[in-house]
């Protein structure tokens, strides 16, 4: 390593250690993109204020104890827009991302709750293909709806429909700490639903043959965990900020390096080439039927074999390693033979995909 790649290093290093600073007065669409805005958010604001051994683990989902039983427990709010789109809509959405907000944990999802808030004027027909399609998403993934809330808004005063929901689990496994060697693997290509949901709004004069990856991810999750008992480190669903922000958040918690080959990682010709004319890096694009999971390096080959059993993960693959140096660091190794730094998200390129 040159002098100069030392120092920039050393500057990343200084400027990722720096305490958190949240310098704007009003809150911007950046804040909720799930990158760097994100984060600085939900540590100057929220942690700040409700901080906890619980929640400062800043999972997908808390796990804690109530009379002997191990629970998991999570919350999500659903905006996108539109509501229907290719391969799903708002309500299967909300159902399937807070399964796998359990799933990722090492929980298996039971009970799910289901909030509504509702625009005057809504299209009841509207509300009942969506609850519809919350009943067989749920049913799909072996889970109940069993209380929920409903609130109506003036008209002009929403996108027709939010969706917020919780969901509780039995916690099996929290895990174990990421560490060099180990190898990750994502269940599936990526980026298909930010890319379906940004060529749904028809502001864009792009046609492709794409549809939202939305899908419940429990099974193939156990699948793996009962094929490498012990060997499942970290599994994380690849949502805001894509996958590219999943490997930053495990590289910091392991303080390591994750190294990707930019060739392993699974792409769909549409969505790489819609991305092409856009400018944007599938790394960022959200997904709402993948996960990152990482695995113990003899366990490697048993996880990828168990994921492509099942037919959303026929298409898994592993896409790097954890290194020690340089700590706290996302490379990517190019399909041109260079390295580059994967960052966390900057701004807001894909608002309001999920």
């Amino acid at each position: 390593m040159t002098i100069r790649e030392e120092q920039v290093l050393e500057r990343i290093d200084r400027a990722r250690n720096a305490r958190p600073r949240l310098r704007e007065d009003a809150i911007t669409l950046a804040h909720g993109s799930g990158g760097k805005a994100t984060h600085t958010l939900i540590e100057t604001v929220f942690r700040e204020a409700f901080g906890n051994p619980v929640l400062d683990r800043l999972d997908d989902s808390a796990h804690f104890t109530v009379n002997g039983a191990r629970l998991a427990f999570t919350t999500d709010s659903y905006v996108v827009s539109p509501l229907f789109f290719p391969g799903g809509d708002i309500g299967d959405l909300a159902v399937n991302g807070t399964v796998n907000d359990l799933a990722v944990s090492g929980a298996t999802p039971l009970h799910l709750s289901a909030g509504f808030i509702l625009e005057e004027g809504f299209p009841v027909s509207d509300l009942r293909r969506i609850t519809e399609s919350m009943r067989c998403a749920a049913e799909a993934a072996g889970v109940d709806i069993v209380t929920g809330d409903t609130k109506v808004v003036e008209r002009g005063k929403a996108d027709g429909c939010y969706i917020n929901t919780a969901g509780v689990g039995i916690a099996h496994s929290g895990g174990a700490d990421v560490r060099p060697g180990d190898a990750i693997l994502v269940t599936g290509p990526i980026g298909e639903h930010g890319v379906t949901i940004m060529l749904a709004r028809g502001e864009l004069d792009i046609e492709a043959d794409l549809t939202s990856d939305t899908a419940p991810l429990n099974c193939l999750l156990a699948d793996v965990r009962d094929a490498c008992p012990g060997a499942v480190r970290r599994m994380r669903d690849a949502t805001r900020g894509g996958v590219a922000t999943v490997l930053n958040e495990l590289a910091s918690d392991a303080g390591a390096a994750v190294v990707v080959d930019e060739s392993s990682v699974p792409v769909r010709p549409a969505v790489r080439g819609a991305c092409e004319l856009l400018g944007i890096d599938p790394m960022y694009v959200a997904c709402e039927g993948r996960a990152v999971i990482v695995v113990a390096p003899e366990a490697e080959e048993t996880a990828l074999a168990a994921l492509r059993t099942h037919p959303l993960g026929r298409d898994a693959a592993v896409i790097g390693h954890v290194r020690e140096d340089p700590p706290g660091l996302v490379l990517l190794k190019t399909a041109f033979g260079g390295t580059r730094i994967v960052d966390l998200l900057v701004g807001d390129p894909l608002p309001r995909i999920c």
